[in-house]
């Protein structure tokens, strides 16, 4: 009888009556390395088996059996962080721990299903969990299982396979023009009245505004350039790279918020020399009163404060820059130089996020066709 051969494998039924199968996969050292497939019958067995022989002849490392959902996301979350946002990687360590270790840590990584996936996103949302921190939970295991495909741990991203929950987009809340005149009517005169009156006038998101340095500025060509954002995290505070490629931008500022600049940095100076000694340079353009960076809190009760002097509900500090876009796209402005303007990825993620403005627009649109069509009369 022929001998098989070295990567051929074997099966046979152990003492206990479960089957078992062997197969030799390669050298380690100058010594063989042979990989054991377990299951309740020898067909079982035999097909793990034939699945390692043909991931073995493509290339693909047979699966380890043992290794675990939570045992491959404590290895993979170390080695994804270099690239990811301090902040971003943070959010990724807590919803693994807090969501998806609990429930499917102990499943073998090869045995993970569509359906276990689907269970866990539909018991989060039935815990009450917004439908949009459910889709961030399938995001992040998404990502995960890629890497987990790409290293020959699973064939395919079962993650991928699930349908994320539906998610309702917040209405945006915009200002028209006489309400985004009176708000800048009441902070007329405030020391943060600058920060408000840019974040209105050009869209800059939080951190963005708040990292603005003097150098990234040019009051004679009246432009601003967007090069960092200011992160917050575990009582440290960095200057970091912008959201995107495309938050890297140089924005054209109005000609009132020049003037608006202008009178900001005087009563910087100003408050530099009252501060005297406990005035920390950071060179930012937006400051406590001793020059240290400003935190949300502090910028969002003042923009409440603000809001109730004019007659306006509370906002966000983030709804100054959808005001921002609603009134350049109701004033005719091109999307794509909206898009430009606010460091949108894409056009169409700034028609998507603004469209309660394109019925005004299409109805301006008609009445220009009209115009147009209307035989002289």
């Amino acid at each position: 009888m022929a001998r098989r051969g070295p990567h051929e494998g074997s099966i046979y039924e152990r003492g206990d009556g479960r089957w078992a199968a062997v197969l030799h996969v390669g050298y380690r050292n100058g010594r063989r390395v042979r990989k054991a497939f377990y299951g309740a019958t020898r067909a079982e067995v035999a097909t793990k088996l034939v699945q390692a022989h043909r991931d073995l002849l493509t290339g693909v490392a047979p699966s380890n059996e043992r290794l675990t959902l939570a045992a491959f996301l404590e290895g993979w979350l170390p080695d994804v962080a270099p690239t990811l946002r301090p902040r971003t990687h943070t959010r990724y360590v807590e919803l693994v721990n807090r969501h998806v270790i609990p429930t499917l840590g102990r499943t073998p990584l090869a045995r993970l299903t569509p359906q276990q996936v689907q269970a866990l996103l539909n018991a989060k949302l039935t815990e009450g969990l917004a439908p949009a921190t459910v889709v961030y939970i399938r995001a992040v295991l998404r990502r995960a299982l890629t890497y987990a495909v790409r290293w020959g741990n699973v064939p395919r991203n079962v993650a991928a396979l699930v349908d994320p929950p539906r998610v309702i987009r917040r209405e945006v809340h915009a200002l028209s023009p006489s309400e985004a005149r009176a708000l800048l009517d009441v902070v007329r005169g405030d020391r943060l009245e600058a920060l408000y009156a840019v974040a209105l006038a050009v869209g800059l998101r939080e951190g963005e505004a708040f990292a603005l340095r003097w150098e990234d500025i040019d009051l004679d060509a009246g432009t601003v350039t967007i090069r960092h954002a200011l992160l917050r995290m575990k009582g440290r505070v960095e200057l970091v790279e912008p959201k995107t490629a495309r938050s890297r931008r140089t924005i054209a500022l109005p000609d009132l918020i020049v003037a608006v600049l202008r009178a900001h940095h005087t009563r910087q100076l100003e408050e530099r020399l009252a501060a005297g000694p406990l005035w920390e340079d950071w060179r930012l353009v937006f400051t406590t009163i001793v020059g240290t960076p400003l935190h949300r809190s502090d910028v969002l009760r003042r923009l409440h404060r603000h809001c109730a002097a004019a007659g306006l509900a509370p906002m966000r500090f983030h709804d100054l820059r959808h005001a921002c876009a609603s009134l350049l796209l109701a004033q005719g402005v091109h999307p794509r130089v909206v898009m430009e303007t606010l460091g949108h990825s894409t056009i169409g993620l700034t028609m998507d996020v603004y469209s309660h403005v394109l019925p005004a627009l299409q109805r301006e649109a008609a009445e220009r066709m009209d115009t147009v069509l209307t035989p002289p009369g």
